[in-house]
């Protein structure tokens, strides 16, 4: 089996969603300071929701159902990655732009991850931290509708408060800031596609390993 890597890389002062805290990572202990006895080791500091990461109910629904409620397999399954690649800054992705792109593919129990480039453009620029596209509320509507499993960007948000509250209240499932490599948009379709988050009790979100599954 191969593993195609779609995860951005968390470390100290990456760029991360500008009204949350600042990535901050400080070495705690290395063996520079205390010795080839010594050990070496990371204290982190940012929130749940950076990096890659999942969105659970919690996030934008009060008393809804945090990451632990889920089984892990509510966080893999087949995945339609639609190229999005070329979308103008604060570009909507609408509902007919889905239904064009997917055309007759089954969406039901699929994740739609949508790949708009903006994975490769993460950097601390205005484009990137204010001016990236975002998922239509109608978009939104149309994925619960069509009874999608979940959805994926390759930014550090889906789209607005109400695109969230549509999406989450099914739930439709979310993960951010994906990456997307060159490969991945080789793959036949449907691929396998897992988003594990690491198991913080009751929490909104977390960091998560996406990846693409290759028989």
């Amino acid at each position: 089996m191969k593993i195609i890597d779609l995860s951005q890389p968390l470390f100290d002062g990456c760029p991360n969603c500008p009204v949350h805290p600042p990535v901050k990572i400080d070495i705690v202990a290395s063996h520079a300071a205390d010795g080839p006895e010594g050990w070496h080791m990371e204290h982190l500091s940012f929130a749940s929701h950076t990096g890659s990461h999942v969105d659970a109910p919690l996030h934008k629904l009060k008393g809804g159902a945090p990451i632990d409620a889920f089984p892990l397999e509510a966080w893999t399954g087949p995945a339609r990655i639609i190229d999005l690649r070329g979308i103008a800054p604060k570009g909507q992705m609408t509902a007919d732009l889905l239904a064009a792109k997917l055309g007759d593919t089954p969406i039901a129990g699929h994740w739609i991850l949508l790949a708009t480039g903006f994975g490769d453009k993460r950097e601390k620029t205005q484009q990137w931290l204010h001016d990236a596209p975002a998922l239509a509320l109608d978009a939104a509507r149309w994925l619960v509708e069509h009874n999608a499993k979940g959805v994926g960007i390759d930014h550090w948000s889906i789209g607005d408060a109400a695109c969230h509250a549509t999406l989450l209240a099914r739930p439709v499932l979310i993960v951010e800031e994906l990456h997307f490599p060159e490969e991945a948009f080789r793959l036949h379709q449907p691929v396998d596609f897992m988003a594990l988050p690491i198991n913080l009790r009751a929490h909104s979100g977390a960091p998560c390993r996406p990846v693409l599954l290759i028989p």
